[in-house]
């Protein structure tokens, strides 16, 4: 015997929203790459992050080889984000890209 169970979503998590959220996300990644100023190494970290976590969920795979010191940092910058929600990373992202757009356009970047 199945019983139909309805499940109500948070107004957060409705699809027109999620639509929305992922627009947003997207535009947020096409505007970081027009900032005037590239933003320094510890932003570009959390950007990555934040970035990767959307799009592909907690980090998987081995960490990178300690002599690549790039690989290393981008792939502890995203473990640092395990368990958040793809939803809450793309929120998150789409806050720093609007902050760091702000700041660079009233000079106090």
């Amino acid at each position: 015997m199945r019983v139909a169970m309805r499940v109500d979503l948070p107004p957060a998590l409705d699809r027109t929203t999620m639509s929305e959220l992922a627009t947003e996300f997207e535009q947020a990644a096409s505007d970081v790459q027009k900032l005037p100023r590239r933003p320094d190494n510890d932003i570009l970290l959390r950007l990555y992050a934040l970035y990767k976590q959307a799009s592909h969920g907690d980090a998987c795979g081995p960490k990178p080889g300690f002599f690549d010191f790039v690989g290393t940092a981008k792939y502890e910058a995203w473990s640092q984000l395990r368990g958040m929600s793809g939803d809450e990373a793309k929120r998150k992202y789409v806050e720093l890209v609007r902050e760091l757009a702000t700041r660079q356009e009233t000079g106090t970047a």
